[in-house]
């Protein structure tokens, strides 16, 4: 009987332990997402001024982060209207956590450029988001350490998020961040950047950000070069928040005879346009958040971010974004509320290639502009 006893007591351990390991190794999921509506008045745009602006649909997206074991995955996918791109993958990479500080990414991963993971407060991001330095994420493989002290990334990008496959195909139009586009493609891009943090009460980071690699024509089958170096520094302290970045860019496109070269094609969201292939940009931005106690309302954070974009080439006219507004944060969801103007700025005016050659009118224009989203 003792020994019946035994038998059935270690078998029930043994089941016990199994169903403990097979719980232990289950992958896990989290998904997350959000809806977004916008509202938007542009001072340049008649129909606007006879109809008092626009009100529609922004975004559907998904976020997914998942882990098994040391294994990582992380990707969003959005749905926009077709207008602005369509479906189109933010991101979407597989990595590997060696530890609680290091972990290595490969997929369309983030480029590791200026401050992260945004530059701004605003619902706009900052003026290097539209020439492809902020928020942008490529095809390759990136190594991350986050440590007390140092924060730094090392990465290699073999394209852009590549859609179309042939020899002579041009980068798509529907992606989140901007891309050089048109005859030229980015290829065998590296990037490096480093964070050193100190402070107790007040957080201060300062880094640097270096980015090299090519661009192929599709015309002459030739490579030319592009490099991007940025230095940033951060500071926040008690409820205050202040980015500030200086960077410089250039781009040498192997373009056929004749074509111009002080310019180059981009595209996002479904619409191209030119952007100055060289220039310098300085970024400022603070904000300030009050903590609300309310039911409804957690937060409100007020912000003015500023932004210029000074081209190399003196016959192209410089471009100029400043937006002041708040954000409202109501539990899941948030409503930013944005006063935005814009100099030379494809969405901030009515010269879609601002950023280029610049404007006709030489004016600045306003953009009124409210986003609420559920987040979840």
């Amino acid at each position: 009987m003792k020994n019946k006893y035994f038998y059935f007591m270690s078998c029930m351990l043994l089941f016990t332990l199994s169903l403990y390991a097979t719980e232990k190794e289950k992958p896990k999921f989290k998904l997350g997402g959000a809806l977004r509506f916008n509202y938007n008045f542009s001072d340049w745009n008649r129909g606007h001024r006879d109809r008092g602006g626009d009100f529609g649909f922004d975004v559907l997206r998904f976020t997914l982060a998942g882990s098994y074991k040391n294994i990582l995955l992380d990707a969003d996918y959005r749905f926009y209207s077709k207008d602005y791109g369509g479906p189109m993958l933010k991101y979407g990479w597989i990595g590997y956590r060696f530890n609680s500080k290091n972990q290595i990414q490969a997929g369309v991963t983030g480029v590791p450029f200026g401050i992260q993971p945004i530059g701004s407060h605003n619902f706009f991001l900052q003026i290097t988001y539209y020439v492809g330095l902020e928020d942008d994420s490529d095809m390759g493989i990136k190594f991350v350490h986050k440590g007390e002290k140092w924060d730094y990334a090392i990465a290699f990008f073999k394209n852009a998020d590549e859609l179309l496959f042939g020899s002579d195909s041009e980068v798509t139009d529907d992606r989140y961040g901007y891309d050089v586009a048109g005859r030229n493609k980015e290829i065998n891009q590296f990037n490096l950047q480093a964070f050193y943090k100190w402070g107790t009460y007040t957080l201060n980071k300062f880094g640097g950000s270096a980015e090299f690699g090519q661009l192929y024509n599709l015309d002459t089958r030739n490579n030319g070069t592009h490099y991007a170096l940025a230095l940033h520094y951060e500071l926040y302290w008690k409820n205050l928040s202040l980015k500030t970045q200086l960077t410089t860019y250039a781009m040498y496109p192997k373009n056929k005879e004749g074509e111009e070269r002080n310019v180059i094609t981009m595209t996002a969201y479904g619409a191209p346009y030119l952007v100055a292939a060289k220039a310098n940009i300085y970024t400022v931005g603070a904000g300030y958040t009050f903590n609300i106690d309310s039911k409804l309302i957690e937060k409100i954070q007020v912000y003015n971010d500023f932004g210029c974009l000074q081209k190399w080439d003196k016959l192209l006219k410089n471009s100029y974004q400043n937006v002041t507004g708040l954000l409202v944060v109501a539990g899941p969801v948030w409503l930013y509320v944005d006063y935005a103007l814009g100099k030379n700025h494809a969405w901030l005016g009515p010269d879609w290639n601002g950023f280029g050659p610049g404007g006709a009118s030489e004016s600045w224009h306003a953009r009124f502009n409210m986003n609420i989203g559920y987040y979840f």
